[in-house]
């Protein structure tokens, strides 16, 4: 985790690798998860279930976004993110590169070569609380959602694809059915 002075406070950054979900398409498409829910990461920070869910509802309202940047960095925007949402497994994005930014140029070709391969999230945490030697965040004011090179949960693994179709692995088929098996328990719970 990076701690900086930004101009809102106290910024944070939380650097993961994309996973399995993870699609490069012709075009400059990119998508996969940025924080995993019940995830410890290096820093001993796990993200609990819910904990974006203000901030995206507050963005949402004001019709602002989570900012694509490039390592961090508040002067190298290089995307937009079309689609950010929690679901039953964490902080799922979806955005396109904007291939006339000479940085996304950049990291369009290193995701490609693979030599970049992480996602990481710039936040303020609202609410948090230690437990057995961790910090669980309860609740997160998202800023942005960052490519980088170093990310914190470094077992995650990179998908690319050079199509504009998606492979779908064993990996994915199994994360979509624990995703389902997840929801249906959770509605169970939710209708006794």
């Amino acid at each position: 985790m990076m701690q900086v002075l930004g101009p809102l406070g106290l910024l944070e950054t939380k650097f993961r690798r994309f996973d399995g979900e993870l699609a490069l398409r012709e075009g400059a498409e990119i998508s996969g998860y940025a924080s995993l829910f019940g995830a410890t990461d290096q820093g001993g920070d796990v993200v609990q279930r819910g904990a974006y869910g203000g901030s995206l509802s507050k963005l949402a309202a004001q019709g602002r976004g989570v900012k694509m940047l490039w390592q961090h960095d508040p002067a190298q925007p290089i995307g937009v993110w079309d689609d950010v949402r929690e679901d039953g497994r964490g902080l799922f994005v979806k955005g396109r590169l904007l291939l006339e930014v000479r940085a996304a140029r950049e990291a369009h070709v290193l995701l490609k070569a693979g030599a970049i391969d992480g996602l990481s999230i710039g936040y303020r945490t609202l609410r948090a609380e230690k437990a057995a030697g961790q910090r669980l965040l309860h609740e997160i004011e998202l800023w942005e959602v960052s490519l980088v090179t170093f990310p914190m949960l470094p077992e995650a693994r990179v998908q690319t694809s050079a199509s504009d179709e998606v492979d779908v692995t064993a990996a994915d088929e199994a994360d979509l059915a624990r995703t389902l098996a997840e929801t249906f328990r959770e509605a169970r719970e939710l209708l006794a």
